[in-house]
């Protein structure tokens, strides 16, 4: 096949024509050449070494992968493509507050436990707050990466390699802060979170530390740098979610690396070659991830050598992980969570939602594991 890593996340902005042509090509080269997607191979009977029940669930709508559930002052906030975006209650999974926007959701939710933002597929970053729309801007590009909220200022990292900065209260932009844009970019979450007084965004293969006042550039690390002859092979975008323990923060470039980097420094720790398109999560001790066919793996967070790796999860379509615990828990295309030992990856017990692919990763509200599926349903589960 001409398109070597898996095109459902590329967009091309700028020039769409020749991104046809080069689907075009991709796709006529594998009709001709008779290849055949490959199976998962079935599961054997669940072995459930933890108990878990099921704590709530609740229906927002259509999901996806830059719809990932987020988790703040204990409440769960999650938002449907359609335009519903609702706030729910952690513990009991009921409606805090709910709206209806008038505009499909490409990226969201943000928050800070008071003002909600996302971004609609027009482009209109919109904020809310208590159940009420506060104001929506225009942006000048796509975003498929859930806008930061936090001191009384909203972040956006849209597709073009740009972050900016509204004011919280009335949607003012404060900064803009530009990178040279390629002719393609991803259409999946980016990287984009405060640690400590900095704005770490992922921009290309490098995170980059910014000045959250004014946008300047305060420091940038590489974590893979472009290869290959054409547009596809050259993409190495930093994909969210990413891994941050205090001021270790570590990420996936796209089908290129997974690196760790010192972000009170701006420093890189490490870097590994990697082929994995989903983001990464971890503890003190681990970063977690899987490969595009699906092998899943840990690699050691202070010098990204292999802890272990498993096979019986391939071409079932992983999400990114979440680590909680004593387990990292990955949801699948047909709807099943799998909860998987951190020390070994052995199967700990096995999840079922509403059958429908888990495309974002998982989140942690208190002690609830909570996951959203592309039918729009939000399943929390708390551990016996």
């Amino acid at each position: 096949m001409l398109l070597r890593t898996p095109h459902r996340y590329l967009t091309h902005w700028r020039f769409a024509l020749p991104m046809l042509g080069l689907l075009a090509v991709g796709f006529l080269t594998a009709c001709s050449s008779g290849a055949k997607k490959p199976q998962p191979a079935e599961l054997p009977p669940v072995t459930a070494l933890m108990g878990t029940r099921l704590a709530w669930s609740a229906q927002v709508g259509e999901g996806g992968a830059s719809l990932a559930p987020a988790v703040v002052a204990g409440r769960v906030f999650v938002a449907g493509k359609a335009g519903t975006v609702a706030a729910l209650d952690a513990i009991t999974g009921k409606d805090v507050w709910r709206v209806s926007l008038d505009s499909p959701i490409a990226a969201g939710v943000g928050s800070d436990g008071e003002t909600a933002a996302v971004i609609s597929a027009n482009n209109q970053l919109i904020a809310m707050a208590n159940g009420r729309e506060l104001w929506r801007v225009r942006l000048p590009a796509r975003s498929f990466t859930a806008p930061l909220v936090a001191g009384q200022r909203v972040f956006v990292l849209t597709a073009d390699r740009t972050v900016t900065a509204f004011d919280g209260k009335n949607g003012a932009k404060l900064w803009t802060q530009n990178r040279p844009a390629e002719p393609l970019v991803l259409s999946q979450t980016g990287a984009l979170l405060a640690v400590g007084d900095t704005l770490v965004a992922g921009l290309a293969g490098r995170l980059a530390g910014l000045n959250p006042d004014n946008g300047a550039v305060r420091w940038e690390a590489p974590v893979a740098t472009s290869r290959g002859t054409n547009e596809v092979e050259r993409l190495v975008d930093i994909v969210g979610p990413v891994s941050r323990i205090g001021g270790s923060v570590c990420v996936r470039a796209y089908s290129a690396a997974v690196g760790c980097v010192d972000a009170s420094r701006g420093t890189v720790v490490w870097t590994r070659a990697a082929q994995g398109t989903t983001g990464v999560h971890g503890d003190d001790r681990l970063v977690f991830g899987s490969e595009v066919d699906g092998r899943f793996q840990a690699w050691q967070r202070a010098t990204g050598e292999p802890a272990w790796s498993i096979d019986r999860l391939k071409h079932r379509g992983l999400s990114a992980p979440l680590a909680l615990g004593r387990v990292v828990a990955v949801g699948d295309a047909s709807g099943l969570v799998h909860l998987v030992s951190r020390d070994d990856g052995s199967e700990m017990t096995r999840l079922t939602t509403d059958g429908s692919a888990i495309e974002a990763a998982p989140v942690l509200a208190g002690d609830a594991l909570v996951v959203q599926t592309r039918s729009g349903g939000v399943f929390a589960w708390r551990p016996q």
